[in-house]
């Protein structure tokens, strides 16, 4: 059953704006409602067509008043951040990340009206560690559980997501988990760190990297909102990347840390306000993650464009510092540099 009345949560976010917009043109929906703590930015209202705005915090119970009086039908979530500093600080972050979850969920129960629910995760909640398997299927335990950080509210949210389920098994229910967004209008944590004159990377890592393009994210909440995919989805384009490869395509020099400074590193670029990794994410950059997303395809027939295709959108955006082919030349001159120096220690 195609939906009536859609609430987006955070729409005043560039995802939720997106979104938003999107629903509002299709005309089988009867009304878009979107809420947020904030006013779209101004250059975003002629997108959101006929959305109507609702300033109100989804951390507050009056929310289940605004999906009451609407006789809302479908829910979006997408109110769930990533970063600190966005956010208004860690503590004011796991608030509106997980209860503010918690009360949009209380909501949802009580309303009547409710017959879908999309919530947007990540593939975050599998963590990052050396004993990773090479693909997280939807049903694979994390070898390392997220501790802190964004990853752990996300496994919070996703707790709570599925304890709704069990008490309205009548409300169905998909779970989105997205590998990291890129493109060419997006901002994330990663676009940000790709986007530094020189790219830290840890020393002695290079690992497999798995990107949405944030077209192919929109089209996947989309088609969920619409129709009936119920459960839990990988959402990722196929194919991986490894870090130093999307650095050379960006074409900035990459500059090794070694493991012990690399939180020094990373709280002296949080503090500069240059990327806003958390503990958990500098992880990532160790490790790496893959998610099979082959589950997504099935169910919806369609999948995202390609890992690799979905970079190449980003690097057209990013104004090079130095050619990949001149960068990977300078490595490889380094390397055998590197050769000929521990030989000539065996020759004398």
């Amino acid at each position: 059953m195609k939906p009536r009345v859609v609430l987006v949560t955070g729409v005043s976010r560039y995802l939720g704006t997106r979104l938003a917009a999107t629903l509002a043109a299709d005309p089988s929906i009867e009304r878009v409602i979107g809420v947020d703590t904030v006013q779209p930015r101004p250059e975003a209202l002629p997108a959101l067509g006929r959305t109507e705005f609702v300033r109100a915090d989804i951390r507050n119970p009056l929310i289940a008043k605004v999906i009451a009086q609407a006789e809302v039908d479908t829910v979006v979530h997408m109110n769930v951040i990533a970063t600190p500093l966005g956010a208004g600080g860690r503590t004011a972050m796991k608030e509106i990340n997980v209860i503010g979850t918690m009360q949009l969920l209380a909501a949802c129960q009580k309303a009547p009206s409710m017959r879908k629910l999309v919530v947007k995760s990540t593939t975050a909640v599998y963590g990052s560690s050396s004993k990773d398997p090479a693909l997280f299927t939807e049903d694979a335990e994390p070898k390392a559980l997220p501790k802190s950080g964004y990853a752990k509210d996300a496994v919070e949210v996703e707790g709570y997501v599925r304890g709704f389920g069990r008490r309205r098994p009548d409300v169905t229910l998909s779970l989105l988990r997205f590998t990291n967004f890129i493109g060419p209008l997006i901002e994330t944590p990663l676009t940000r760190y790709l986007s530094l004159p020189v790219v830290p990377t840890v020393l002695g890592f290079d690992p497999r990297i798995q990107l949405c393009h944030e077209d192919d994210g929109i089209e996947v909440l989309r088609r969920c909102a619409l129709g009936e995919h119920a459960g839990i989805f990988n959402v990722g384009g196929p194919g991986v990347l490894l870090l130093s490869q999307a650095v050379r395509r960006v074409g900035r020099p990459s500059f090794p840390v070694p493991a012990p400074a690399v939180a020094v590193v990373a709280s002296a670029f949080r503090r500069a306000g240059l990327v806003d990794f958390s503990p958990e994410q500098m992880r990532y950059l160790e490790h790496g993650r893959v998610a099979d997303v082959s589950r997504l395809h099935a169910e919806l027939g369609w999948s995202p464009r390609s890992t690799v295709d979905a970079m190449q959108t980003f690097v057209e955006r990013s104004p090079r510092i130095l050619n990949p082919e001149t960068v990977l030349a300078a490595e490889q001159r380094l390397l055998r540099l590197a050769s000929l120096a521990s030989k000539e220690p065996a020759r004398a």
